[in-house]
């Protein structure tokens, strides 16, 4: 097992423990890190620079008190999303002691420096474009506010502040990400959604009373926490995508599916949903993804790490056995860059890896290089070669 998947482990281990209340011993047992990188670790876990990587108990206390949190992870049909959450923290501190402590970096740093032109990238951040129903656009960003009528924005959440039902024609918004963005919206009837780098999400203003709530991923990569029917009196929830409709009752799970592939992958978290394509039904367990290739129309089902499939949502870049081809993918988006292969038989390179998302693309780059996975890079502007 790589060092970066027992990482992975502990950092799951840890964030169980801070979740239940207790002290995160496991770490003492780890044999990835010296007592002097462990009491650092510690630290870290405790202090305020926890709270500024996201601050776990922030959200617990504004979410959901710790005793719900306790019983999420006790029984495991219930949420463990505040343990990925937990996780991703945690994972932030964990991978930068691994990386970039003298003592514990493994593989020796490249004394050649890369190339390095002039640039303007920069690190992904919450921006969005909301199309309103009569075609005009409004600009969402963070550091600025939005308010009309039942909508408003802190520049990092869109939300429809109302419980009303539509009784006539349904008015469609729309919220696009372009790249280098994410956002997230909380729609009529409560349902959260979570939407990736250059995605697109079509909703109605209102939903119809006692009609399946219907939504359309127009392209890109979304993660829903739907409201359950129960609330709506029994209304289903219904997302389409391309060819596919997921149809959920309550549930929580993640869709990918961009307008440059074609692959569409669809995985759950928590509940059960139904995937129709074609006029065949495939459903879904909690750590199932179901695997829809456009070209061969062939749909397959396997059981995967959610926290994987997820940890974008978090703030993170989970990679475990990615090609460099599918990596760069993610990265361009995130950071709104191009990127070229000198040698196109690198592309297939697998790499294992934790990155944070506040990272620049430098730091990036450099730890890929450091580990091998590439011989060298170059940044020119907005555009990255990889050698």
């Amino acid at each position: 097992m790589s060092h970066f998947n027992k990482i992975i482990i502990l950092s799951k281990q840890l964030a169980e423990s801070l979740l239940k209340g207790k002290q995160p011993t496991v770490l003492e047992n780890s044999k990835i890190f010296n007592k002097k990188d462990k009491d650092y670790i510690l630290r870290n876990l405790t202090n305020e620079a926890l709270k500024g990587r996201g601050s776990l108990r922030k959200q617990i206390n504004t979410q959901a008190d710790l005793e719900k949190v306790n019983n999420r992870i006790s029984l495991p049909a219930k949420k463990r999303y505040w343990k990925y959450a937990a996780a991703a923290s945690i994972i932030g501190i964990l991978t930068t002691t691994y990386i970039f402590k003298d003592n514990l970096f493994f593989v020796p740093q490249s004394t050649t420096p890369s190339m390095v032109v002039e640039h303007n990238i920069k690190t992904g951040t919450d921006k969005a474009v909301l199309t309103l129903e009569d075609g005009s656009t409004v600009a969402l960003e963070k550091g600025t506010t939005y308010q009309k009528n039942n909508i408003s924005s802190n520049g990092e959440k869109l939300i429809y502040n109302t419980s009303e039902k539509s009784k006539t024609k349904i008015k469609y918004n729309y919220l696009t990400i372009p790249r280098g963005g994410q956002f997230s919206i909380k729609l009529s009837d409560g349902t959260q959604v979570w939407l990736n780098s250059e995605s697109q999400l079509k909703y109605p203003v209102l939903f119809v009373e006692g009609a399946t709530r219907e939504v359309e991923l127009v392209y890109g990569e979304a993660y829903f926490d739907v409201s359950p029917s129960t609330q709506h009196n029994g209304a289903k929830f219904k997302v389409i995508n391309k060819d596919q409709e997921v149809e959920v009752i309550g549930t929580e799970f993640n869709i990918k599916s961009y307008k440059d592939e074609t692959d569409t992958y669809t995985t759950l978290v928590e509940g059960k949903i139904a995937l129709n394509y074609e006029g065949k039904t495939q459903s879904l367990l909690p750590n199932e993804q179901s695997h829809l290739d456009f070209k061969t129309n062939k749909l397959t089902l396997d059981t995967v790490d959610v926290y994987n499939e997820i940890s974008w949502k978090a703030g993170v870049f989970s990679f475990e056995n990615k090609t460099l081809k599918d990596i760069m993918k993610v990265l361009t988006r995130w950071y709104d860059i191009e990127v070229f292969f000198v040698n196109q038989g690198s592309e297939n390179v697998q790499f294992n890896g934790i990155l944070d998302k506040n990272q620049n693309i430098e730091d990036i780059l450099k730890i890929i290089k450091n580990f091998k996975v590439i011989n060298d890079y170059k940044i020119n502007n907005k555009t990255v070669i990889i050698k």
